[in-house]
């Protein structure tokens, strides 16, 4: 077929055959055709190429152009992005099904991640450490540390190259970033634009291919922090690779099974809106997707009926995903689809009560509720990532804290409640990186953002921590008698 987007990898602002000779599949989840047969896929010479570009853009142009010059390189990006959003998740709706319809939100987050990264440029300060005696002089300064690398899951790769970049490069570092195997036609494009921007070559470099070239990526001795974003188990290995190479610095966000509260005094249609449609935002594949719903024993039977009319209603948005109109597009692709149908179909074995949904046609997967699913059930306790959310009730405030926290996972939690000061004890006492009351999480760019337990570690993307996490800090002291002024 004809081929009207970018295949190959971008090393060093061009795009370049990958030496290893293979190449990515990429699948229509429509209707599992094959989009393109012929997306390069990075080996261990395209790696080393990729590092040798970043270490020599690092060592030049970059490390020494002032803060001010790289907030206009990323500044005119954030521009470009903005210009070119909707052809760029054209893309990812090719790939992985996601509709057009969602683009817009996402796409948005592109260039104002930029341009919030681009004010820290020139505005990272030092530190002075006042106490101690007067013949020592104490400073603290933070330095880039040289070659990054990123590895975005398939969901959502162009908000995850942005979020992992941006701040990157802001704070004086190279990069070079791989999408995920699923997804890789929405980002190599962006290779153009960094030129257009006038990036140094080096400075940001894109790569594609399966888990066998994110594993060079975490064990390559050049590189001095890898960020990843994708499933417990890989997150382990990028973990153990960076730790049996030259121990480069990890940060892992790895998913999550989020608990929503629902107490008895919540606005009752704030959270079905909640629950439902914005639940299904992306056909549940988001990290943050609140899958485990305890509502409150009072308001239960009102709650359950309206959230099963809800999604027995979006059963109808189901669709062709390149049309404004869905709603609901199939799953990223069939291994995701199987996945998702064989959580069902345990959850049967297991007499788990089907509110709603529970059927797929195709790569499909009709909204799904579960009914007080067992709490040792695969549903309750493992992370699905599809259109499927299971309920349970609670008597007491601190039963549904001690079941909210019963998870390995502790990425995001939901309170809905109309006191606010309950809300408060209960968001400090909740195991999990972020927590939002009356409201499904956003896009929060100036926010950390990140998990406790196994939903992440080594550090936090989004806001100042996010920045700082690409910086190492530099401790420096003068003996002021040791001066000739």
């Amino acid at each position: 077929m004809a081929q009207n987007f970018q295949t190959k990898l971008f090393i060093n602002n061009e795009y370049v055959s990958a030496k290893s000779g293979t190449y990515v599949v990429v699948r229509n989840p429509v209707d599992d055709s094959i989009v393109t047969d012929a997306v390069h896929s990075g080996g261990e010479e395209d790696v080393n190429d990729a590092v040798a570009a970043a270490q020599a853009a690092f060592k030049g142009p970059w490390s020494i152009m002032p803060g001010s010059e790289r907030a206009k390189c990323m500044l005119k990006l954030a521009d470009l992005l903005d210009e070119n959003f909707e052809s760029l998740m054209k893309l990812e709706t090719i790939a992985m099904g996601q509709p057009v319809a969602l683009a817009a939100p996402l796409g948005s987050l592109m260039g104002s991640t930029w341009r919030h990264y681009a004010g820290y440029c020139d505005k990272i300060p030092g530190e002075l450490v006042p106490e101690g005696d007067d013949k020592t002089y104490k400073l603290i300064r933070y330095d880039p540390l040289g070659v990054c690398a990123g590895i975005a899951a398939w969901n959502a790769t162009l908000y995850m190259l942005c979020m992992k970049i941006a701040p990157a490069v802001a704070a004086g570092n190279t990069f070079i970033f791989k999408s995920s195997e699923k997804s890789p036609l929405g980002s190599l494009p962006v290779g153009e634009l960094i030129v257009q921007a006038g990036f140094p070559p080096g400075v940001i470099n894109l790569l594609s291919g399966d888990g066998s070239t994110g594993a060079l990526m975490a064990s390559h001795m050049g590189i001095k922090k890898i960020s990843y974003t994708g499933s417990v188990s890989s997150g382990r290995k990028v973990q153990i690779a960076a730790t049996n190479s030259n121990l480069k610095r990890v940060t892992l966000e790895l998913g999550g099974k989020s608990p929503s509260i629902i107490f008895k005094d919540a606005d009752l249609e704030n959270a079905l809106v909640h629950s439902s449609q914005n639940f299904l935002f992306n056909s549940g594949q988001v990290c943050i997707a609140a899958t485990r719903i305890l509502v409150q024993e009072e308001i239960a039977e009102e709650f359950t009926k309206g959230l099963k009319a809800r999604f027995d209603m979006f059963k109808g948005a189901l669709g062709d995903p390149a049309l404004p109109s869905t709603f609901l597009g199939p799953l990223a692709d069939t291994a995701q689809k199987d996945r998702v149908v064989s959580f069902f179909e345990q959850a049967k074995k297991d007499g788990v009560e089907f509110l709603a949904g529970g059927k797929s046609k195709g790569n499909y997967i009709e909204p799904t509720i579960m009914n007080n699913p067992p709490l040792e059930s695969s549903v309750w306790r493992d992370e699905i990532f599809g259109p499927a959310l299971a309920i349970r009730t609670f008597k007491t405030v601190e039963e549904a804290i001690e079941l909210a926290n019963d998870t390995t996972y502790g990425l995001a939690a939901y309170l809905f409640t109309r006191d606010i000061p309950l809300a408060l004890r209960v968001s400090k006492l909740i195991e999990a990186g972020t927590v939002s009351i009356n409201a499904s999480i956003g896009g929060n760019i100036d926010m950390p953002f990140g998990g406790w337990k196994e939903s992440g570690n080594g550090g936090r993307e989004g806001g100042r921590a996010g920045l700082m996490s690409y910086l190492e800090a530099k401790s420096i002291t003068i003996n002021m008698q040791g001066g000739t002024g």
